[in-house]
C-alpha cells in the first residue's frame, strides 16, 4: 500500500487527515522503488491510496512504473478527479471505489459543492473500462439514516454495482470531527438482509 497525499474533499471522519495538504519536494519514491524492486516475486501488487491519490499529477507515472516491475496495481478513490480517473484506468488492474452517500447528500459530507456528480461520474467511467472494482460506503448513523442506506443501495444495484461494501466509522483521534461510538447491532440486521439482496458480494467490514 503507498499512501499519496492530497485531497480536494473535507470529509469529517476523515481516517488520514495528515494526508489532505500535498506536500511538495517531500517524495520518498526512490525508496519505496528499491523496496519494490527487492521484492519482486514475493509481492503480488500494489495499491495506491491517500489523500485522494488522483490529485497525485504523478500517479500515471508511478502506475507505469510499478506494472513495469510485475505487479498488479491498485487504487482506493473517492472520484473526485474523474478525468483523471480515466486517464489511469488503462494502467489499473483494481478499483475500491469509495461512495459516500446518495450524489445529492455529498456536499454535507465533503463540504465541495459538485462532489456528488464528480462521484457518480467516476462510476461510470469505472464501470465502462472493465476494470475489476468493488464500492465501499464510511457508515455512522449521525450521517446515514436507514432510508439513505437502502436508497443508496438500490441507487448502486441499479447502476450495475456488483460487489459493495460497508465499513463501520471508527471514532478516534484521527477523525477532525468528533463522532460518538457506533452502539452494537447497528445497521441492524434485518437492513443488512434487505440490502444484500442487491448485491452478488455484500460485507460488513467493523475492524
Amino acid at each position: 500500500m503507498v499512501f499519496l497525499a492530497g485531497c480536494p474533499w473535507r470529509c469529517g471522519y476523515c481516517h488520514n487527515p495528515g494526508l489532505l495538504q500535498r506536500r511538495h519536494g517531500q517524495t520518498s519514491w526512490p525508496q519505496l522503488r528499491e523496496q519494490l524492486q527487492r521484492r519482486r516475486g514475493l509481492l503480488d501488487g500494489v495499491v495506491f491510496s491517500g489523500g485522494e491519490p488522483l490529485t497525485e499529477p504523478a500517479l500515471p507515472a508511478l502506475l507505469a512504473e510499478v506494472r513495469a516491475m510485475g505487479f498488479a496495481t491498485g487504487l482506493h478513490s473517492g472520484g473526485s478527479h474523474p478525468e483523471r480517473l480515466q486517464r489511469v484506468l488503462p494502467l489499473l488492474d483494481w478499483v475500491g471505489l469509495d461512495i459516500k452517500t446518495l450524489p445529492v447528500q455529498y456536499p454535507a459530507i465533503t463540504a465541495v459543492a459538485g462532489s456528488g456528480e464528480r462521484a457518480e461520474t467516476s462510476l461510470a467511467l469505472l464501470q465502462a473500462s472493465g476494470v475489476d472494482y468493488e464500492c465501499r460506503s464510511t457508515l455512522h448513523p449521525t450521517l446515514h439514516d436507514e432510508h439513505t442506506l437502502t436508497q443508496l443501495a438500490a441507487w448502486l444495484a441499479q447502476r450495475g454495482v456488483r460487489r459493495y461494501a460497508w465499513q463501520l466509522l471508527r471514532p478516534g483521534p484521527q477523525l477532525p470531527q468528533a463522532f460518538a461510538p457506533i452502539a452494537a447491532g447497528w445497521p441492524a440486521p434485518a437492513l443488512q438482509a434487505t440490502v444484500a439482496r442487491h448485491f452478488a458480494h455484500f460485507e460488513l467490514r467493523t475492524g
